[in-house]
């Protein structure tokens, strides 16, 4: 939640960056057709576009299902990883298991993932801040294919207020991948009450899924004197047509340090 100053790499130029937001722009259009696969738990995650040069990061996210239909009620899905930033503008992430439970199933690692995140913009330079996300899914269980995910990150302060907007698509690639591209959005509307709470609400929308919820969060730091913190937060969306689960209940943890 915090932001600091940090300067912009010199490849990441304006005019690259139009041409990013072009491309994406142009992807949208053609991922209006495309299918989604099972909701995993970083689907249920707005990303902030911040990268703080040294900070190393371990993240847990989780999320679950509750549904008037025996066949998604109780489903499930958790992750965690580790991450660290390199630059001012460039962090890694490395999710060591994503994991899995189906109703009347066993638990399951589906994935395992490889992330970075960009962040393209010092905070405050332009009408919104931006980064971009970019990371490589390797599916764990046979017939499943892997996953590339990219797109543009943004998040705009105004006052206490705080928004964040993320529209990620999704390639799947090997044998037996479809041609098509993939697409889910997410926002996040926040009230910076305090450090230590922030209530608000987070938006997603899964189009090719016919899958739209939205509901209530907090998130909130709570920090060491030492520099290290604690960022969490959790929350209930509702779907808000029959694609989507009744209510899915979401957790983050993310430990920060030096």
């Amino acid at each position: 939640m915090r932001t600091r100053t940090r300067t912009i790499p010199t490849i990441l130029k304006p005019k690259r960056i139009f041409k990013i937001l072009l491309a994406s722009g142009v992807l949208l259009g053609i991922c209006l057709t495309a299918g989604l696969p099972e909701a995993q738990a970083d689907d249920f995650f707005v990303y902030s576009p911040y990268v703080v040069q040294g900070q190393s990061e371990l993240e847990l996210l989780g999320h679950g299902f509750q549904d008037s239909r025996p066949a998604v009620s109780g489903e499930y899905a958790y992750q965690f990883s580790a991450a660290h930033a390199f630059t001012s503008w460039w962090k890694p992430e490395v999710y060591f298991g994503v994991y899995q439970h189906a109703p009347g199933g066993p638990q399951t690692l589906v994935a395992r993932e490889f992330e970075n995140l960009f962040q393209l913009t010092a905070p405050g330079e332009y009408w919104a801040d931006l980064g971009l996300l970019a990371s490589y899914e390797y599916k764990t269980q046979p017939g499943d294919t892997s996953v590339l995910e990219f797109g543009p990150l943004m998040e705009k302060r105004a006052g206490r207020f705080v928004h964040r907007l993320n529209l990620i698509w999704e390639k799947p690639i090997g044998g037996g991948a479809s041609r098509g591209y993939e697409f889910r959005s997410a926002y996040s509307l926040s009230y910076q009450w305090y450090r230590g709470f922030a209530p608000g609400v987070e938006v997603y929308a899964r189009p090719h899924d016919n899958a739209y919820q939205i509901g209530p969060v907090f998130y909130g730091e709570l920090a060491s004197s030492q520099g290290d913190e604690l960022e969490y937060s959790a929350g209930v969306v509702l779907g808000i047509n029959r694609g989507a689960p009744d209510r899915t209940f979401m957790l983050r943890l993310e430990y920060e340090f030096f």
